[in-house]
């Protein structure tokens, strides 16, 4: 039994390397009559392509399947590459667009503080705002102006609408700007077209309260409000804002100028009122040392 099942072993090893020869065989013959340059065989070869090339088209339908597969792939993993890159791009446009909004309204800003009209006699001064106090209890800023730019306590500082406060302390090289809503400025103005005499205080709000006002009766809401020049405080005519009217009754100021947007300010140069040192020398002329001898000697 076990010599049968090795012989039948051995016959099918037989055939197989029969069948393989024959194969390689036949594969070589076709090779050869491929290879061969003639008419005939090339109208021999036309011909079997003809016949068997249509009927083979059940085989190659994987295979262009697959390759159209490939394509697809290739394609899509390019498409990819071009979303990504024109993400970057994106992003980039999307900085550089930042990046111009930003200077469209910073050159806007410089224009407008260019173009505050003040009098003919007096000059200004440019500077960039550093920071601000950061507390709700005081309103100032800081400015890049000091002493070495002659920068004087007491100036008024504008943006490029109206009036926004004036020098309070300076340094070399910065100074402190104290805004018109800080609780301790006191600005005397005028209300036009009435010209009526008021004190604008700040009360740390964005509407200072108009005190001291000679005739509310005289006074509606929508009145020009500008600097009056009396004592010195700052020169006369300056825009500060225009007259509201708020629920309790009371007129505050809307003042012009921007102080959300708040990054260039422009110090005008006047000479302000100089501060009160000597008040009993306020009345009448000095007197000679004798009279004030014999004066003081009548009193005692």
């Amino acid at each position: 039994m076990a010599k049968q099942n090795g012989q039948d072993i051995n016959f099918g090893r037989s055939i197989r390397q029969v069948l393989f020869g024959l194969t390689l065989f036949f594969l070589f013959l076709i090779f050869l009559f491929w290879r061969i340059d003639n008419p005939r065989a090339e109208q021999l070869r036309v011909s079997i392509l003809d016949k068997v090339v249509p009927n083979m088209e059940w085989a190659l339908a994987p295979i262009t399947r697959i390759s159209q597969i490939v394509d697809d792939f290739q394609s899509y993993g390019r498409i990819y590459e071009q979303n990504q890159e024109l993400r970057r791009e994106l992003q980039q446009m999307k900085a550089w667009r930042e990046a111009a909004i930003q200077l469209e309204q910073e050159k806007a800003r410089l224009l407008d503080l260019n173009n505050v009209k003040l009098p003919a006699k007096l000059s200004f001064i440019s500077g960039v705002v550093l920071t601000d106090s950061g507390s709700p209890f005081r309103q100032s800023a800081l400015i890049n102006l000091g002493q070495n730019d002659g920068v004087v306590d007491g100036w008024a500082a504008m943006d490029g609408l109206g009036l926004l406060g004036r020098i309070s302390g300076v340094g070399k090289n910065s100074s402190r700007v104290v805004f018109l809503t800080d609780s301790n400025s006191n600005v005397p103005v005028t209300i036009k077209p009435s010209n009526q005499k008021a004190i604008l205080t700040g009360d740390n709000s964005l509407l200072p309260v108009l005190d001291f006002i000679e005739n509310t009766d005289l006074v509606q809401p929508g009145d020009r409000i500008v600097t009056s020049g009396d004592g010195g405080v700052f020169p006369p005519d300056l825009l500060v804002g225009q007259a509201v009217l708020t629920s309790d009754n009371r007129f505050r100021v809307r003042l012009s100028a921007d102080y959300s947007r708040l990054e260039f300010m422009r110090i005008v140069r006047h000479s302000p009122g100089l501060p009160i040192t000597d008040p009993d020398r306020l009345i009448g002329p000095k007197l000679p040392e004798d009279v004030e001898q014999a004066a003081e000697g009548v009193d005692g």
